[in-house]
Order: C-alpha cells, then structure tokens, then sequence
C-alpha cells in the first residue's frame, strides 16, 4: 500500500510541478483553467486530474516553491497543517522540515499527540529534483498502538518462557549433584512441572496465533450441548485435581450455534479452566446456555475469589492477570481470556464478565445462532 501511495505521490508531484514549470516558460498554452478549492495564493493553478490524485492520498501532502512559500496542500493535508484547527507542533514540524529540505537534507519526525484525541504523526520531507520541496504528514496512531503491543507482547513471553526455562537449569543443577532419592524425587518432580508449564504457554500461543492469523472461523451449525459436553471434558483432570464440582446444563439437541467447533470448545474450554483454577478447594463451577433465537449465550458462573474492579477492563488482555502468584500455582499462562476474546470477536460475538470480589464470577459468551434456531429451554443435567 505504502509503494503505491509513493508512486501515485510521485507521479502526480512531476506532473504538478512540471505543469507549473511549463506555464511559467509559456509552454503549455492548450491545458484548460483548473478548478482550485484552496487558496489561489498558496495552491496557484493545479490540474484537476493531479489534484484529484493527490486528494485521494491518506498522506497528507505540502509542497513548496524554492523561496518557500507553500503552493500545494492536499485535503489530507488542510486537515492537519494551515487551519484553524491544526495542531501547532504539526505546522511547525512541517514549516521546519521543508526548510531543511529546501537546502538538500532529508528529515522524518514522529510527534506524539496528546490530544484528546490523541495522534501519532509522522511528518517528512525532502527535496525535489526539479526545484522545491515536498513534506508529508501521516497519522501513524493505529500502526503505533500495533507496534506497542507487539513489544509489550515480545516482552511478556520472554518473560514468561524464561522464568520456567531458567527454573529448569537450577533445578537440574541441583538434581546432578544430590544424592537423596528423596530430594531427586521431588526436583524431578518440580522439574517436570516446570517442563509443563512451558508446554502450556506455547501450545496458547500456537492456539492464539491460529485463531488470530486463520482469519474469520469457519461457520457452520454447531450442537450447544457438543460444545457444553467438550469444554467440561477439557477442563475434568484440573477440577478432578482440585475437588470442585463441575456442573453443566443439558441443552435441546435443537439448539445450535453458528461458528467453528474447535474455536467454540477451545473458548468454553478456557472459561471453565478459569473457573476452576480460581475457585476454592470443594468448591462449585457451573455451565449452561440459552438461546432467544438470534444469539447463543454460554454462561459459567463460578464462586470463588471474584476479581477487582480496577482489574475488569483488562483481564482479556494477553498475559494480564490479576494475582500472578496464583496464576503461577495453577499452572495460568494468561492467555486463556486473550483467546476467548478473538473467539468471540471471530464470530461476530463477545464476550463479558461480570464479578463480586470474594462471591466469584460469571462469564458469558455471546455468539450468533444457527439459522432456524427457535427459542430452547434447558433442563438441568447436573
């Protein structure tokens, strides 16, 4: 996209200031008065066709004579630079860098703009071969907040395949020079653990790059209670491990979800487990669906430790949890609800949380129907 926008810039820059050159040297005499919506004084006399090209830029663009004076901005432009309501830091990095330009360097900034809104901008420019110079103006915010993210993301896995990778070497160091069949139990045992937990965390992220990278799920009718009974199998060896009761609801065999069976379990699945691992010993995790029609809900109501209120907005963020140490006990990679998310968003869903700290949590699910699907009741299946 990028190369286009600069063949397109390229092109239309040549012809526009080839087109002034020619009038100024009294060449072109044939080519009709063009319409001009900005000023004539900073502007002067554009063909409609560059004007045209150079208006259906997302880059903002400004060019200026070789005395300086700005004879061109694009509409992308007005809306960043020369008006009313531009902001100063754009105008002034422009002003600065055609300048620069002006006297052969080439120059870049990114100016980071509180706002409200807040903006990223990456103003540039550079000399023309033909006399004058050309800045550019793009609003990057979008391509900043993916870059940050991404190194939030790089960071974060680092850390957590690190951790567990430098608790192996530790442990197999202390392994190689005991003696104990005892303590060579127990830090085998530990390492094994240790092994696991990287396990876990690469198979969520080869899960979480599938589901995000497979573009939109493939949609077909999908049995409710399939996914129900799949998702409480997933999660059976932990809740087994931790003595909490499962309960799921028996749904109708005619209700049906729209969606993509392995992505369906796999979110369910990943509510469950959650449900569990912060549940107390003993405790109790139920699941059920309903359907009005036009929408699945999946629900998995829990009760046990809650969450935060300040902790709500961010707990489908990648890597995000709310108590490490127990996410740590449990065996949590914190992608499990990073997962659910990009499920739901696949669909056309979503997903939501509702949570009183110390009573527990409920999750639903919320995901299309299968078309022709009637209003379902449910009984308990227990």
């Amino acid at each position: 996209m990028i190369t286009v926008v600069f063949v397109v810039l390229a092109l239309a820059i040549g012809f526009y200031v080839g087109l002034r050159r020619g009038r100024a040297e009294g060449i072109v005499t044939t080519v009709a008065q063009p319409e001009v919506s900005a000023t004539p004084s900073e502007e002067g006399e554009v063909a409609p066709q560059v004007r045209a090209a150079l208006d259906s830029l997302s880059v903002g663009v400004v060019v200026a004579a070789t005395d300086g004076t700005i004879v061109f901005r694009n509409v992308t432009a007005r809306g960043l630079t020369g008006a009313v309501h531009s902001d100063v830091l754009v105008d002034e990095a422009v002003d600065v860098h055609l300048r620069g330009a002006l006297d052969g360097d080439s120059r870049r900034q990114v100016l980071d703009l509180f706002g409200p809104p807040r903006k990223v901008v990456a103003v540039s420019a550079t000399p023309l071969s033909t006399g004058g110079a050309v800045a550019m103006v793009e609003d990057i915010t979008e391509r900043s907040l993916v870059d940050a993210v991404r190194t939030d993301f790089v960071a974060n896995i680092s850390h957590e395949l690190k951790t567990p990778v430098g608790a192996l070497a530790v442990l197999a160091e202390a392994l190689s020079a005991e003696d104990d069949l005892d303590v060579i139990h127990r830090l085998s045992g530990k390492m094994v653990d240790e092994a696991l937990r990287v396990g876990r965390t690469i198979d969520d992220l080869l899960e979480l790059s599938r589901i995000e990278l497979g573009g939109e799920a493939v949609k077909d009718a999908v049995s409710v209670s399939m996914v129900i009974a799949e998702a409480v199998d997933r999660a059976r060896p932990l809740s087994e491990r931790r003595a909490i009761d499962v309960s799921s609801v028996e749904a109708s065999d005619r209700m049906k979800v729209l969606g993509d069976r392995r992505q369906l379990v796999s979110a369910l699945g990943n509510l469950v487990e959650n449900a569990v691992k912060y549940s107390e010993r003993g405790s109790k995790v139920e699941v059920s669906a309903r359907s009005d029609g036009q929408w699945v809900e999946f629900t998995v109501r829990d009760y046990g430790l809650g969450i935060p209120a300040r902790d709500i907005d961010r707990i489908f963020e990648r890597f995000y949890r709310v108590d490490r140490a127990r996410s740590r006990e449990t065996g949590g990679t914190g992608l499990g609800l990073a997962i659910v998310r990009h499920v739901a968003t696949n669909h056309g869903g979503e997903v939501s949380v509702t949570s009183i700290e110390g009573e527990g949590s409920t999750f639903l699910l919320r995901v299309p129907a299968a078309p022709g699907l009637v209003l379902t009741t449910m009984s308990e299946a227990g």
